[in-house]
This record gives structure tokens, sequence and C-alpha cells, in this order.
């Protein structure tokens, strides 16, 4: 995509150069750092040991220290970010919260449906063994297919690059103005896409332009281990608390209420976790498991298998 095209794109979504109202929960920009800060002290504090352009040193323990090269730079965020949660938080919560909600459905309609205790405990077992299976395949299959895309753009990439100089030339434009897109100018832009590409190249244009970071693909067995895993531990929940209990009628109270527990504790656990309303999430699984549950119950009901029998 050229830089005209790429303008052209930018002007079309809401609040690009005033010309469209901002939705409500649109991003907007903070005012500039360097208003804020003070150009002077920005400026200084990006250079590394305080050096000035006279060749006089600068320190400003009132605003920053800078790191020198290859240190650490954990230290300069004083604060947590939940973003880079989301792979593994995802995998969590909502493999664990559809363990729960199928296999509590699952029982709570068949409990609807016949007081038969094995009948029940039947379809607790394949459900969890099924959901668990069925949730690994489904996962490795989506990450591999992620990975085979991801893999391929990176592989076009250094192809292109073996084109030869003219191609190597519009790469290199094409990750400039992907910098003046980002706010910087021109020649700041030109000066860090020729460092970058002198460094490396394909990681370069992986993380920038693709959105791609080659050290931290996905990986399906991972992906699918971890979701099998996070839905057998939800289904557990309902499957051990009620296949045990022989009323029928004490067996799908208790079974409404472990799930219930479970509902509020992955819902208030996600939501800590993601850095959400923890009242907010908790209630948002709770309500939708507790329609899955009557849902299910009431077909269960209607398709009442000793009544017709």
């Amino acid at each position: 995509m050229g830089p005209e095209q790429r303008k052209d794109l930018e002007a079309q979504l809401p609040g690009a150069h005033g010309s469209h109202p901002a939705a409500p929960d649109a991003y907007e920009p903070l005012p500039s750092t360097l208003t804020r800060l003070g150009r002077h002290s920005l400026a200084s504090a990006g250079r590394l040991h305080g050096g000035t352009p006279d060749g006089s040193t600068h320190h400003l323990p009132d605003v920053i220290q800078p790191l020198a090269p290859g240190d650490d730079n954990d230290e300069l965020c004083d604060h947590m970010h939940h973003s880079n949660r989301a792979p593994w938080l995802r995998a969590l919560v909502l493999g664990a919260n559809d363990g729960l909600v199928s296999i509590a459905s699952l029982m709570m309609g068949v409990g609807g449906g016949t007081s038969d205790l094995a009948t029940l405990r039947l379809a607790g077992v394949a459900g969890l063994v099924g959901g668990a299976l069925s949730m690994a395949v489904g996962e490795y299959i989506s990450v591999s297919s992620q990975r085979d895309a991801e893999k391929a753009d990176i592989e076009q990439e250094r192809l292109e690059q073996l084109k030869g100089p003219v191609a190597q030339a519009r790469e290199l434009e094409e990750l400039a103005q992907i910098y003046v897109a980002r706010g910087l100018p021109y020649n700041l832009a030109r000066q860090v896409a020729e460092v970058l590409t002198e460094k490396d190249v394909i990681r370069a244009h992986a993380r920038d332009e693709l959105g791609i970071d080659i050290d931290e693909l996905a990986n399906p067995l991972q992906a699918a281990v971890v979701s099998a895993i996070c839905f057998t531990c939800g289904a557990a929940l309902p499957l051990l608390s009620a296949a045990w209990i022989m009323d029928p009628n004490l067996r799908l109270g208790i079974l409404a209420g472990a799930t219930t527990i479970g509902l509020c504790f992955f819902g208030f656990l996600g939501a800590y976790l993601g850095g959400a309303g923890v009242c907010r999430g908790g209630m948002r699984v709770l309500l939708g498991g507790w329609m899955a549950l009557g849902i299910v119950y009431g077909i269960g009901r209607a398709l009442n298998v000793e009544s017709s029998g």
C-alpha cells in the first residue's frame, strides 16, 4: 500500500483531521509529551550519559536517568500493563468458563429430562472428554493456521529483499512511511528505517509492517494442551459436585449452586487479571451462565423422557 492510499484510508477513520466525530469509546491522544515535560527536559532525558550538543554535561535527577546500552528497561515502567496477558488470559478464562457452562448446562438438561443418576453421569463424563478434545483440536487447527500465515508473510518479506536494490529501496521507503504515519517527521522516520533495516531488515518489517513478533510466534501444541486442561478444570466442577447425589431435586440444586460459584470465580478472576471492572465482568459471566442453564434445563423438561416413556 502506497503512502497516498494509506493517507486516504486514515482520512476515512472516525475523528481523522477533525472531519468525522469520534466514537464514544474512541481513543483520544494525550497532550504532547513535549508540552507536558518541556522540550529541553525531554531532549536532555533522551541523551545517553547526559551529553548536550555543546559537549557539556546535563544531569536530570528530577526527570529520568537514561539507561546504558544493554540494561534492562523494565525499571523505567512504574505501572502494570494488562494487554500482554491477553493470550494466556484468554486460554485460561475462556477455556475454563466454556468447560463449566458446557457441562453444567448439559447436566441440567439431562437432569431436567430424567432423574436417572447413571444417565447424568454418562452425559457429564462424555461431555467433559468430548469437549476437552474438541477444544484441543480446534485450538490446534486455529493456531496452526495463524502460524502458517505469519510464516508465509515473513517469507514474503524475505523474498522481497532478495529481489535486488530496487526492491530493497522500495521496502525501505515503505518502512519509513509507516513511521511517518505514526507521527515521525519524514527525515527522522527515514533515519529510523535505515537503522532498523541495517540491524535486522526482516525483523523490522515483520514487527512494524505485519505486526508479527518473530520471537513469539504462536505455538499450536501449547495452545491445544492449555485449552484442553482449562476446559477440563472448568468441566470438573459441576460433574464432581452433582454426579454422586441420589436425590434428583437436591442434585440439580447443588449443580446450580456449584456452577454459580464457578461462574463468579472465573468472571471475577478474568476481570481482575484483565484490569477491567471486577463486578461488571463477574456479573456478565454470571448472567450469561445462568441464561444457558435455564434454557437447556427448560428444553430438558420439555423433552422429559420419563413422562414420554
